[in-house]
């Protein structure tokens, strides 16, 4: 039985007393759960193992709490922390963001539009703000694997364009990372915000993957919270296939659902229609309180304008002036005589039941006032007019003189800072006023005759007293009377005689003094008395005393514009004319001249190319007789006579121009060469006299055809017989080829601007007297002359000149050689 026991229950029996032996060894039976129990919570099911462990472990965890917080706070603080610190940001991110948005909009139309809407849901007007300020949609939404930055899934919004999913997944890991290892950050953290233009990426990071969404727009704080909450579902739903996730999405089907929530998040603007309601409404209200401040404010003006024309209106002051209550206060002063201040309110548009005034009278001081009371209080006659000139009343015209008294008093009268009243030009009409008006009339005359002095003047007892000095040949004071009103009989005067100094009274006397001729005129120039013409030298000597005993102070008596008439004077101003026109010629220097015992005597220099200083005598009155004159002759270098000589010396050809040109001579123009040379030489001689000859500009005339010809001319010889001076039969055609070339040549040459000139040279052998040698040599060359004459040649063309034996062209050692000799030679020239 035992065995039998043993052999159905023995193993579990075995088993029973070992776990019982476990049961009883706490550590034993620890150890052997702890090997097992990974094992089966792994086996078991989620949700009975949560039930299952739940109340023990939340026991566990309260235990621990109660018996160190600390602990359990310093395990969740790396947790919980950024997370905060996370929500505070995002808090404080959305309360400036509705701050923002409502200050920006808060003086706006819309702004009045919102806080209108405010009212009407109850809403406060920050959110109304935002909801219609914060424009946004979220095109894309990403979520990526934490650990391996694979793509879980991706969802976007309508009309929404992107590029591979999986590219920019990859891409917003690798910076992800980028970030985390440049700075250290922890693994915990990640990337909250990107911003690009109008695009905002917020990533949002969760235990095993990132939600990271793509908005366009301006999007609200709140949406952190909507796209957290969305993520933690994920979480919730997904967790164990988000940890084992390695690019296979079957265990998370239907996450994209949970993406398409955050997708479908937008804010469109508000595109409500206007308002009118609202407008009609606040215009309601407007349009009265604006027609009503608008009538007051035109009532103001109005009144504001009347004040502004009684403070322009004189004799009125206004003091003050308020509006209260709709009504208008106005107080002040006020003249009598002027304008009255209730009736310029007709057509102000002021009502006049509305104005309280309160007007105090007194005397302005105007001019114009104060013109009116002194009229009323005067009564001016008709003949004196009161006016105002310059702030000054002035009263004009004729009055008794019991008014001019009155009117007297009465600028006494005047107040100190009023205008001033002038009676000065108001004449007293009564008979000794007029009188004493007619003497001073006639005192003014006398004061403004010349030769009349007023010592004195006075009248008393109606009697006239007048006393001072007169010069005979002034006015007479009594003659003066006439005319002026004044009775004769009542006038007394004395005078006495005195020689006035004044230009005309000295004129006068010296005409009587000196009896001037009728050849001599005098009179006054600028306060000086002058005398002009012709006089004998008595009458100048005369002159030249009465000038000297003039009186100190007088006016000046000027005589040398008088000419001495007399025969010895005119001789001698005739001859200073003469000299004076010998001096202006040029080419005449004048070393001396002088006059002695009536006779001229003149040395000096001249050109002869000059003025001949005798034919100068001719029209100067100057008698030849009596001239002595011994001039020297010279060259003068003044450029005049300087080109006389050289045109005559250099005989310039017609191509050839010769000009003074500011001091130089130059030379233009063509000519041969020994001409330029002859030229330049000339040059070089005057340029050490100081004369400037100028022949840069000459040119070298082309003579190619005209030396042709001329080696032609000068290699034809006319030949004769032995002791003969006329050629012989043979030689006649030479001389008709020659007087042909001749006359070509001298055309030509006349065409070119230059004449020409031909030289026969006759020669002679050596037979016979020199003498005679000389004389026939001369004849041959007349004969050829003469010979071309006859052919055409002009004779001027034409010089002549005996040679003898003195240029033989061959040495005469044989007959040859003496008839080679008997020849007539031509030489070329142009000049």
């Amino acid at each position: 039985m035992e065995t039998l026991r043993q052999l159905l229950v023995g193993r579990e029996i075995s088993e029973l007393s070992r776990v019982t032996h476990l049961l009883g060894e706490p550590e034993q039976l620890a150890e052997a759960v702890g090997g097992v129990l990974p094992s089966a919570a792994a086996r078991a099911p989620h949700a009975q193992l949560g039930e299952a462990l739940a109340p023990a472990v939340e026991r566990a965890v309260q235990r621990s709490i109660q018996k160190s917080p600390r602990t359990l706070t310093d395990i969740l603080y790396p947790v919980f922390l950024p997370a905060i610190r996370k929500s505070i940001g995002e808090k404080i991110d959305q309360t400036f963001q509705s701050l923002n948005e409502t200050l920006r909009h808060i003086f706006t139309w819309h702004g009045l539009k919102w806080r209108f809407e405010s009212w009407r849901t109850g809403a406060s007007f920050s959110e109304v703000v935002l909801k219609h300020s914060l424009v946004y949609r979220v095109e894309h939404v990403f979520l990526i694997n934490r650990n391996s930055g694979l793509l879980i899934a991706h969802v976007t919004a309508d009309n929404a364009t992107s590029e591979d999913p999986q590219l920019i997944s990859s891409m917003l890991s690798a910076i992800q990372d980028f970030v985390k290892d440049s700075f250290n950050e922890k693994e915990q953290s990640g990337l909250d915000t990107i911003r690009f233009g109008e695009l905002r990426l917020w990533s949002e990071v969760g235990p095993f993957a990132t939600l990271v969404a793509v908005i366009r727009g301006n999007p609200p704080e709140e949406l952190h919270e909507i796209v957290r909450d969305v993520l933690l579902r994920i979480h919730d739903e997904y967790s164990q296939a988000l940890e084992q996730f390695d690019g296979d999405g079957s265990q998370l089907a239907g996450i994209e659902t949970q993406l398409q929530t955050c997708v479908e998040l937008k804010q469109e603007d508000s595109n409500q229609g206007f308002p009118w309601l609202v407008v009609a409404a606040v215009l309601l209200v407007l349009i009265p309180a604006g027609g009503w401040f608008f009538l007051s404010w035109q009532s103001g003006q109005r009144w504001q304008a009347y004040v502004s024309r009684l403070g322009t209106q004189p004799g009125i002051i206004v003091a003050q002036q308020t509006v209260r209550d709709g009504h208008f206060y106005i107080s002040g002063l006020r003249d009598p005589l002027g304008a009255d201040p209730q009736s310029l309110l007709s057509g102000t548009q002021v009502d006049p039941a509305r104005v309280h005034s309160r007007w105090q009278f007194y005397q302005s001081l105007e001019p114009e006032f104060v013109l009116k009371r002194l009229t009323a209080s005067l009564a001016p006659p008709d003949t004196v007019r009161l006016s105002i000139v310059k702030d000054r009343i002035v009263a004009e015209g004729e009055a008794a003189d019991t008014w001019i008294d009155r009117a007297r008093a009465a600028a006494r009268q005047l107040s100190a800072g009023g205008p001033e009243f002038d009676i000065s030009k108001v004449r007293d009409v009564s008979p000794e006023a007029r009188a004493a008006e007619h003497w001073q009339a006639y005192v003014s005359r006398l004061e403004a005759q010349p030769g009349i002095i007023v010592a004195e003047q006075k009248v008393r007892d109606g009697q006239f007293y007048i006393s001072g000095l007169r010069d005979p040949l002034g006015a007479d004071p009594q003659s003066l009377l006439s005319g002026t009103h004044v009775d004769p009989a009542r006038v007394h005067s004395q005078w006495q005689f005195y020689q006035s100094l004044e230009p005309e009274f000295v004129l006068k006397r010296l005409t009587a003094s000196l009896a001037p001729p009728d050849t001599v005129r005098l009179s006054i120039v600028k306060d000086r008395i002058v005398a002009e013409g012709e006089a004998a030298d008595t009458w100048i000597d005369r002159a030249r005393a009465a000038a000297r005993q003039l009186s100190a102070g007088g006016p000046e008596f000027d005589i040398s514009k008088v000419r001495d008439v007399s025969p010895e004077a005119r001789a001698a101003e005739h001859w200073q004319a003469y000299v004076s026109r010998l001096e202006a010629q040029p080419g005449i220097i004048v070393a001396e001249q002088k006059v002695r015992d009536g006779q001229f005597y003149i040395s000096g220099l001249r050109d002869p190319l000059g003025a001949d200083p005798q034919s100068l005598l001719s029209g100067t009155h100057v008698d030849p007789a009596r001239v002595h004159s011994q001039w020297q002759f010279y060259q003068s270098l003044e450029p005049e006579f300087v080109l006389k000589r050289l045109t005559a010396s250099l005989a310039p050809p017609k191509s050839v121009l010769l000009s003074i040109v500011q001091g130089r001579i130059v030379a233009e123009g063509e000519a041969p060469a020994n001409w330029i040379n002859r030229a330049r030489a000339a040059a070089e001689q005057l340029s050490a006299d100081g004369v400037v000859l100028d022949v840069s500009q000459l040119r070298e005339l082309n003579l190619a055809e005209l030396n042709y010809l001329r080696e032609a001319i000068q290699a034809t010889d006319i030949f004769f017989y032995s002791a003969k001076a006329v050629p012989g039969p043979e030689q006649m055609p030479v001389l008709d080829r020659l007087a042909d070339q001749i006359k070509e040549f001298a055309k030509n040459a006349r065409k070119s601007g230059v004449t020409a000139r031909f030289m026969l040279t006759g020669h002679a052998d050596a037979t016979g007297r020199e003498t005679a040698n000389v004389s026939i040599s001369a004849a041959r060359a007349e004969a050829v002359r003469a010979l071309l004459n006859k052919r055409g040649v002009a004779p001027e063309l034409l010089l002549v000149r005996g040679a003898g034996t003195f240029e033989p062209v061959v040495p005469e050692n044989s007959r040859t050689g003496s008839s080679t000799n008997r020849r007539v030679s031509i030489t070329v020239s142009l000049e």
